[in-house]
């Protein structure tokens, strides 16, 4: 009897903590190793979009991702968050600035396009960090026959 009174409580309990919404996580910690060997894991998960993205953490304020692409990126806007990235392979060019071709709002707050018109372009190679303020056009282009992974810290803007 106690002990089926016991598992009916921890049941009750683990219920709870499993209703809850999610928390932000602690500390992230990841070595280069591990980025390393994620990358590798993400060239078989590319969709039709041609990439393929992993969450890494969320941390309430701000999240992280890997992304691994095999062609261009729509253009994107994002009005609430800053993307910072951080090269990690590969290489591809960085257009910022100008104004989004095809633009459509797919979620409040989000805009995507095919392309930047009139934007400012960057090489992008392993090691180099960017970082692309709210309200910002941009798209991550790569060369026919290339590839480019790279972490973005998405951060909610004040």
């Amino acid at each position: 009897m106690i002990r089926r009174t016991l598992m009916y409580v921890f049941s009750l309990a683990l219920a709870a903590v499993l209703a809850q919404p999610a928390a932000a996580q602690g500390v992230g910690y990841w070595t280069n190793a591990e980025l390393k060997a994620a990358a590798k894991k993400m060239a078989p998960k590319i969709n039709e979009q041609h990439f393929a993205l992993d969450r890494l953490g969320d941390w309430g304020s701000h999240y992280a991702l890997m992304v691994h692409r095999e062609g261009n990126g729509p253009s994107e806007i994002h009005d609430r968050y800053t993307d910072f990235y951080v090269v990690q392979s590969g290489e591809g060019t960085l257009v910022t600035g100008g104004e989004i071709v095809g633009s459509k709002e797919t979620e409040p707050g989000e805009v995507r396009g095919t392309s930047v018109k009139g934007g400012t372009k960057r090489s992008l190679k392993p090691g180099d960090t960017v970082n692309i303020p709210p309200k910002t056009p941009h798209q991550v282009v790569v060369p026919s026959g290339k590839t480019i992974t790279y972490l973005i810290l998405k951060v909610k803007a004040e």
